[in-house]
């Protein structure tokens, strides 16, 4: 018997031993104190635009911090009362509530020991630390609660502890709690008040006041006991306030958003990576990150995209509320008066019943009901008979959504970025992360390519629907909405009517690989594209950042230059880590791209963007394309400019819910909206020098080939160096003086042609 005491004996030491050991090697993997002080008041930090405008704080919570003295003192004493008597007399670990949790718990009332302080552990680091019930969680936990205690002060952790605890509806920190539950700020909370938010918690969701009232109200009047019960509540009083109401004032608090919600968000995931290999936190250094974004551009866009989008709303919810498929106008006014007088979509949902049903099932609500053991029939009915369920299922996959950048070609610069229509109601991106079909405006990469293998503007295909043999036997016969003419074509007037019969003989003529590695090195380089003849007409899918970039290329002369999102990040003292500039290299011949310029300025002028000018009144140097997908799925429309390169697309994000009408369904009549809208917007404030000019004829033989091979020389082409060469500036320069000799060329060609006029006048 004594052995076998010794042996158990032995046991424990052991145990002990290992876990005092344990304990010690979880030191230093705890926060240390440097970061508990760093931790204590974060500092966001912010994005500015190029013109000193703030576009987005950096915060993990959404949350606004106070200071204790801005905090009602019923709050603190309902806390102190509740979670933590002894909180003034313990360093971070109450043993004596420890023991006692301890004993309830082996007695079958399972009660927990934390003190404020390990509560704050928690809350500071849930990562790290973590809430699931174990040794090893306890022992991270009881560390840093001591770390906390000697690197804060107790009204350092009371306020840090405050300003950091969740309190659902995306509300952390006593401030924003109060602000969602009785529309107040922190310092006016009544006693009452303060008490029902320190009830919640013991369990925010089990002790919901909004719905569970009951509950919420009886667990209130526990924390009221426990404030008696310390001195802090007369009990006289007690009586009368437990049988107080909740008097509750909800209102969900939205975070601010900024003018640019998806162009912060698609930077945050980069910026976390970068500042992690830096050792800085973007969530409390308070860095300043310098991004290209034009402020008052980026408003022009917002307000473009809303203003369009909406009236295309309007045309989707009127020619799908009714059986007719008659274009009640080409005006979207006609649908937005029209609007209120039909049920959107009552006809498409009545036509498409397979679909609902589809729908519902996709749903997370019917997936988790049917993985929980449910019957798929009888939750299909089930979901189908709710209805705020099914209204804002048909809500989401009928609303029409949009993407519109902007990007200036000389410098690579994203000038403006709108990633969908609203971002509360969709976060999902349109601009960098939406990969969809871009229909015709693919198109000039085709022709780039027959440009560049020789084939000349000029060069003539017949206007006929013909049949192609594909490599698996099968056939592909590309038609376009019209009859054929029959009649011959150049290929830049092709290109400016967007003619499909001819672009598929042009591909023919250069062969799938050619123009999909012109569209890779324009600038369509994250999605894979397809070489096969149909990628003539955009079948494979891609990102509108990347067409918009591929056209910034084009417009550039054919110098890529990567989008530009980030000029330098400079830390909390002004400091600056760290400068970013696009190299640029030259990807695609100069003439070629200047040629194909000249032919998507015909699409302008004569082609299928003509409202560009007719609708919107710009006169600006401008080129461009529209493009429509099968079905009127996508709408697409880029704009070339001198000095600013835009691309919109518009559609829904579910590809079986499409425009109903040809008419509206084409880019022509949807995307351009957007961008047309926009331009003659930033063009009326002055924010784009609407006078500049694309090349236009070379300046003389010698001086071109000279220009042409300094080009090159700076920038390099094609597989050759010159990539990130340090004569870019240089290069830059004699773009610059290549361009002025052209405007000179240009405007004496101008006044040759308007003396000649006149002496025809006077002979």
């Amino acid at each position: 018997m004594l052995a076998l005491a010794r042996l158990v004996g032995g046991f424990a030491g052991a145990g002990i031993v290992l876990l005092a050991i344990w304990t010690l090697i979880q030191i230093p993997l705890t926060p240390g104190i440097a970061d508990l002080k760093k931790a204590k008041r974060e500092h966001p930090s912010v994005l500015v635009s190029v013109d000193g405008q703030t576009l987005a704080s950096y915060k993990r919570f959404h949350r606004e911090w106070v200071p204790l003295e801005r905090i009602s003192p019923d709050v603190v004493n309902a806390l102190v009362a509740t979670e933590d008597r002894r909180f003034y007399q313990h360093h971070g670990i109450d043993f004596h509530r420890l023991a006692g949790a301890a004993l309830r718990t082996l007695a079958g009332r399972i009660e927990g020991g934390s003190t404020i302080t390990q509560q704050l552990a928690r809350n500071l680091y849930p990562e790290e630390i973590g809430r699931k019930r174990s040794i090893n969680r306890k022992i991270r936990e009881t560390i840093t609660a001591l770390k906390i205690e000697h690197a804060y002060t107790k009204r350092e952790i009371l306020e840090t502890y405050l300003n950091t605890v969740p309190f659902l509806y995306n509300a952390y920190g006593i401030e924003m709690a109060a602000r969602t539950y009785f529309d107040k700020p922190a310092a006016k909370l009544t006693l009452l008040e303060s008490a029902t938010l320190i009830g919640m918690l013991k369990g925010a969701s089990y002790y919901n006041p909004v719905f569970n009232p009951e509950r919420s109200r009886s667990r209130r009047n526990v924390v009221l006991a426990q404030m008696s019960k310390a001195g802090k509540l007369a009990p006289n009083r007690l009586a009368a306030l437990q049988a107080q109401p909740l008097g509750l004032d909800f209102e969900r608090q939205l975070e601010a958003r900024g003018p640019a919600p998806h162009f912060a968000e698609f930077l945050r995931r980069w910026l976390i990576d970068w500042a992690d290999r830096h050792d800085y936190n973007i969530y409390a250094d308070g860095l300043k990150i310098y991004t290209t974004i034009d402020s008052r551009l980026q408003a022009a866009a917002n307000a473009a995209v809303k203003r369009q989008a909406d009236a295309l709303q309007a045309v989707a919810d009127v020619e799908w509320a009714q059986p007719g498929q008659s274009l009640l106008s080409t005006s979207t006014a006609a649908y937005a008066a029209m609007r209120p007088r039909v049920t959107p979509f009552a006809h498409f949902w009545r036509a498409h019943p397979e679909l609902l049903d589809a729908f519902v099932r996709e749903s997370s609500a019917y997936r988790n009901a049917v993985a929980g053991g449910a019957d798929a029939s009888a939750t299909l009915a089930r979901l189908k008979s709710d209805t705020d369920f099914l209204a804002k299922l048909k809500s989401d996959k009928t609303r029409l959504e949009a993407g519109m950048v902007a990007i200036d070609p000389d410098s690579g610069d994203v000038k403006a970025w709108v990633g969908s229509r609203d971002f509360d109601l969709d976060q999902y991106d349109h601009v960098a992360r939406a990969q969809r079909q871009p229909g015709s405006t693919f198109k000039p990469f085709v022709y780039g390519a027959a440009l560049e293998a020789g084939i000349p503007p000029d060069r003539k295909y017949p206007d006929r629907v013909k049949e192609y043999r594909l490599p698996d036997g099968g056939t592909w016969q590309p038609r376009d909405i019209g009859p054929a003419s029959g009649r011959m074509m150049s290929m830049a007037e092709g290109l400016a009517q967007s003619k499909n019969t001819i672009t598929a003989q042009v591909m023919e003529a250069v062969g799938p690989a050619k123009a999909a590695d012109f569209a890779r090195r324009a600038g369509v380089r994250q999605s894979r594209l397809e070489a096969v003849p149909a990628l003539a007409l955009g079948t494979s899918p891609v990102t509108l950042l990347e067409m918009a970039s591929s056209y910034a290329t084009i417009a550039a002369g054919g110098i890529y230059r990567a989008p530009l999102m980030l000029t330098r990040i400079e830390d909390a003292q002004g400091r600056v880590l760290v400068e970013f500039s696009s190299r640029s290299r030259r990807e695609l011949p100069r003439g070629a791209s200047e040629e194909l310029i000249a032919m998507l300025r015909g699409a302008i002028d004569h082609g299928t963007g003509q409202a560009i000018r007719s609708s919107f009144g710009i006169r600006a140097d401008v080129a461009g394309k529209t493009g429509t997908t099968q079905d009127n799925t996508d709408g697409w429309f880029m704009l070339m400019h001198p000095r600013l390169v835009t691309g919109s697309w518009v559609g829904f994000d579910d590809a079986r819910v499409t425009m109903r009408s040809d008419y509206w369904g084409q880019g022509s009549h949807n995307a351009l909206l957007l961008v047309g809208d926009f331009f003659r917007g930033a063009a009326n404030r002055r924010l784009i020098d609407v006078a500049a000019r694309f090349p236009g004829e070379r300046a003389s033989w010698f001086g071109a080939g000279l220009l042409d091979w300094l080009d090159r020389m700076l920038h390099g082409h094609g597989d050759g160096g010159g990539h990130g060469t340090p004569l870019d500036a240089l290069a830059d320069g004699i773009r610059t003086v290549r361009e002025s000799i052209e405007r000179v060329q240009r405007e004496w060609e101008a006044l040759q042609r308007l003396l000649d006029r006149i002496r025809g006048v006077f002979s």
